[in-house]
């Protein structure tokens, strides 16, 4: 089977949600490559000669027809490709012709200076900066057009700008636009210089009205072709005959920008008619105000959940660092959610790959500061916050599914350094009775720390190993980091021979072929594969295949791959070049883009590294999401540090090296909250800490927290102290124990959640104003979360502290282990959670899928199953299990999985099989809790016979154990 061949059966088998991906713009890596460089002065001259011929054309048409080529209803209702095409097309002129562009094309005039009255009439929380650049003046300021006053800043992070836009700022001005049913298209020609280097002179402006609630709104050099991100694809859906949108889209031709408004509200939810607009070579800048204070998003970053906006600055450019604020981390997410004053909800994704700054100011107002691409923005109308996230999801990938075994604990830590002190740490995991079931290694499994190799020595012994926790139902997943090393004699190491063979690696400039060589953890020197060539997903096959062979590993865990790098670029530092000091640099960790990791001018098959740098951990998931897929034919699981849109439909991603201390647990919440809204439901960060020694108490209630994130581990440094729960001593033991007994009992509500997110682009985890968006007193939780609708986790966060206070929105809440009422809603509460304990509450109104936890998710899976069904105010409850084996690839695609849904309601439960495609002779109900009964219970039936019950009085708990009835043939269960 040709690789083109395997690439397609592939994608038949990993999503049907995900059908813009495909083999020629992804995998093989043959994508339409934005090129950085301008058009030669005799092309220009061409292009100009042909620009005025064809509207000389479009003037005798125009005048002949007395219309738009664009306006034509007839050319409307053709169809989406032919439209596409069209509207597509940044050479495409619009035919409605005007000789203002030809006139515009020369150098533009200095921007006039502004008058007082347009500059003191700006109050200082609209002041959008106009020279974000070192030496700002007075003087320099004026020369831009700008206003000048100098403020005091009372931020930290930046504050009011001494140098601002005036009011009726303005370097474009609109010219030609059109508008039909299916969007609006425009030329924006420049009438004044920005200051920075190279204007482009005449942009284009398109709206495309892709759904009736995704907007997708395109700014781009008309007259030279720039770099777009290939990944993810992002290709729409074909138009429905009718558009009935939620949106409205509207210029005003007197500014320069433009409004979105929601349709049904009148919400101005996107509003760019101020804030300077800029669109130089290297240095793009847009501003929009928002209709509210309450953000979330942009990533990654450590902060809040909810983003303050007094004066905020997020860089995105992916870092390799220990996570602090202020700083850009892993990846680049420039994406966001807003919630609106009436409780709806909008979310906005900028497509643009390159290091960019994100401002939020108290207007409150957003501006995106990117330095190179196009502006290419999806506005996503909700009007839910869930409904946001799953159509972004719907957009850039739905999240991927994970094998079942991962959804258990996993225990790692850098520094085992030998096999045997590996087997040690398990088995006194194994002996204390905690629920483990995957070991992971770090680098020091590796023979000299080269990818593809194990230390024979101090490893001896590792497939025989691997292959023995397999057989217990364990699992082994090892790390892979990208650096590939290139200092060993020619056939000593394979890796690197083949890839200098299929010429693989990223290049040292676009003018030489030799490999960029730089240093990670190989001994020498290390080169990096190009994950974007055509030759790259071949090449990592072959080695990923070559080493399960000798160990079958379960998965791969894939680090350091912003890429990191140990030198500030090459060894030799890096050329002095724009693309390595650009006119503007975001605020990133050092002040220069090259600051441990490659140099800019580096180059791969998709572009300078300047351009495709926040893609490289992306496109290294992608293909080792292929890779595993194709040599272990089951579904494949990866984590990987570094990440872009799209990630989640390949991979999950853990927050990286944070630290062992309070407030890096505390903000670990937003962290796993965060990536949820980003289409990344499997994450989690380090469990008691990365980087620092941890302590008993820290580790205690951090082992009770990370028994809740989606993707649980625990890992640490080689520099650190031992920190599995058994080293920490007898309360860390019992908390782990406890807690993940009850993820284990949960596994089939959790599974289900993934199964939703895969499915429908739902969160996981998600924070309790996606559940309560009319309520404001959610909107900054970030302390406790949710699972899906129907589950709280309300953690202990500071030390010593035995009571945590807690909010309960509106509705029923019960406690998770008393299953009494604990809050009638709208109220904070002092809860008692000792040492060992995490309080948990069940949602009324919900009906939970649980089983009898063991040792292993295997074993769990052997346990009949359990309902907790949680009856509202009015007496309901409802909920659902999807069922499959839990690892292969097209499950659902093939219909070999089981859909249950469950019901309450009255003085009866069911459950209501919708699809039993895939026989578990453990399909069987067990035991039900129903909490929340008003009336004494009397007699209790399942399928119209009697059974045994206890019923509580005080508690309004009714219990039905020992069961053993097939839930494939549908329950009832009523009492009276």
């Amino acid at each position: 089977m040709d690789d083109a061949s395997k690439i397609e059966k592939h994608l038949l088998v990993q999503s049907k949600n995900f059908d813009s991906f495909n083999d020629t713009s992804i995998y093989t890596m043959h994508w339409n490559l934005r090129q950085r460089d301008r058009n030669t002065v005799a092309r220009k001259i061409i292009i100009c000669g042909l620009s005025l011929a064809f509207l000389l054309l479009a003037l005798i048409i125009l005048r002949a027809f007395g219309k738009s080529f664009l306006c034509d209803n007839s050319y409307l209702n053709s169809n989406w490709n032919e439209i596409h095409a069209e509207f597509d097309s940044p050479f495409r002129l619009n035919s409605q012709g005007s000789s203002d562009i030809a006139l515009e094309l020369k150098t533009p005039l200095p921007h006039p200076k502004p008058s007082s009255e347009v500059c003191y009439d700006v109050p200082e929380e609209l002041r959008f900066d106009c020279f974000p650049l070192s030496g700002a003046s007075e003087d320099k300021c004026s020369e831009r057009g700008c206003c000048w006053k100098s403020t005091i800043s009372s931020s930290p992070d930046l504050g009011v700008p001494f140098c601002y836009y005036p009011s009726n700022y303005g370097l474009y001005k609109w010219d030609n636009i059109s508008q039909n049913e299916r969007g609006v298209a425009g030329n924006l020609v420049l009438k004044y210089s920005s200051g920075y280097v190279d204007d482009i002179l005449n942009l284009g402006v398109e709206a495309f009205f892709e759904t009736n609630y995704r907007l997708r709104i395109k700014i781009y050099d008309r007259e030279n072709r720039r770099y777009e991100p290939p990944v993810p694809v992002t290709e729409p859906k074909d138009f429905v005959e009718e558009l009935s949108t939620e949106y409205e889209f509207k210029i005003d031709p007197k500014k320069t920008g433009f409004v979105v408004k929601r349709r049904a509200t009148g919400e101005i939810i996107f509003d760019t008619t101020t804030g300077g607009f800029t669109f130089a070579n290297q240095f793009l800048q847009i501003s929009s105000l928002l209709p509210s204070p309450y953000l979330y998003g942009i990533g990654e970053q450590q902060d809040t959940l909810l983003h303050s906006t007094n004066w905020k600055q997020f860089s995105l450019f992916a870092h390799d660092g220990v996570p602090a604020d202020h700083m850009n981390l892993y990846g680049s997410h420039p994406f966001y959610l807003v919630m609106e004053n009436n409780g709806m909800s909008h979310g906005v994704f900028l497509k643009n790959s390159d290091p960019m700054d994100i401002i939020i100011q108290p207007a409150p107002a957003i501006t995106f500061r990117t330095i190179g691409g196009i502006f290419d923005f999806y506005i996503f109308l909700g009007p839910k916050p869930g409904d946001v996230v799953s159509q972004y999801t719907e957009l850039i990938g739905r999240p991927f599914m994970p094998p079942f075994w991962s959804l258990g604990y996993h225990q790692c830590r850098f520094g085992y350094n030998t096999l045997n002190r590996t087997k040690e740490i398990m088995g006194r995991t194994r002996d204390a009775g905690i629920p483990f079931d995957v070991q992971w290694v770090d680098i020091d499994y590796m023979d000299k720390r080269r990818d593809f190799t194990y230390d024979k020595d101090n490893y001896f012994g590792l497939p025989d190993f691997v292959k023995a926790l397999q057989l217990v139902g364990m699992h082994f997943i090892p790390i892979m980091d990208p650096g590939i090393s290139n200092a060993d004699s020619n056939g000593a190491y394979p890796p690197y021979d083949e890839g200098l063979e299929m010429n693989v690696f990223i290049q040292k400039n676009k003018n030489s072929a030799e490999p960029f060589e730089g240093k990670v953890w190989n001994p020498v020197s290390t080169v990096w594969p190009d994950f974007t060539h055509p030759n790259a997903t071949e090449y990592w096959i072959n080695q990923i295949r070559r080493f399960v062979e000798e160990v079958p590993i379960d998965g791969l865990w894939i680090d350091m791959n912003e890429p990191a790098n140990f030198y500030n670029g090459a060894k030799e530092g890096c050329p002095d070049n724009s693309l390595e000091n650009p006119p503007y640099t975001p605020r990133v960790v050092d002040g220069h883009l090259q600051h441990k990791t490659l140099c800019m001018s580096a180059q791969q098959y998709a572009g300078a590294h300047y351009d495709v740098h926040n893609l490289y951990g992306f496109t290294e998931t992608i293909a080792t999401n292929f890779a595993l897929t194709e040599v272990l034919k089951r579904r494949p699981f990866i984590i990987s540090r570094s990440t872009y849109p799209g990630q989640g439909h390949f991979g999950g991603h853990w927050t990286g090296d944070v630290r062992s201390d309070w407030g890096d647990m505390k903000k670990s919440i937003s962290a796993i909250l965060n990536f949820n809204m980003f289409g990344i439901p499997m994450v989690g960060a380090d469990i008691c800490g990365f980087v620092q020694n941890t302590t008993a108490d820290l580790c205690t209630r951090w082992m009770e927290l990370g028994a809740f994130y989606p993707f649980s581990r625990n890992h640490n440094s080689d520099d650190t102290i031992d920190q599995d729960p058994v080293a920490l001593g007898p309360d860390v033991v019992e908390a782990a124990k406890n807690s993940l007994l009850i993820r284990y009992s949960l596994l089939p509500y959790l599974y289900t959640l993934f199964w939703r997110a895969n499915q429908y682009g739902e969160t996981v985890a998600r924070p309790l104003f996606f559940e309560f968006p009319d309520d404001r007193s959610t909107y900054g939780i970030d302390v406790q979360f949710l699972w899906g609708s129907s589950l709280m986790i309300i953690p202990v966060l500071d030390p010593l502290e035995q009571v945590v206070t807690a909010y309960f929105p509106k509705g029923l809440w019960y406690d998770y282990e008393t299953f009494k009422i604990v809050s009638e809603g709208e109220e904070i509460m002092d809860l008692e959670s000792p040492s060992g304990k995490i309080r948990l509450a069940i949602r009324g109104g919900s009906i939970i899928p649980t089983q009898s936890p063991n040792v292993t998710t295997a074993r769990t899976r052997l346990s009949p199953f359990e309902l907790i069904a949680a009856l509202d105010e009015e007496q309901k409850a409802c909920g659902s299990l999807y069922w499959d084996d839990g690892i292969s690839i097209d499950s659902f695609m093939s219909g070999k999985y089981n859909y249950l849904e469950f019901s309450s309601s009255g003085s009866a439960l069911e459950i209501s099989p919708k699809k039993i495609g895939y026989f578990d002779e453990h399909l069987k109900l067990g035991s039900v809790r129903i909490l929340g009964i008003q009336s004494d219970v009397v007699n209790v039936s399942l399928n119209g016979g009697k059974v045994d019950f206890t019923y509580s009085k005080p508690d309004k708990v009714l219990i039905v154990d020992n069961l053993s009835a097939n839930m494939s043939d549908g329950i009832t269960i009523s009492w009276h």
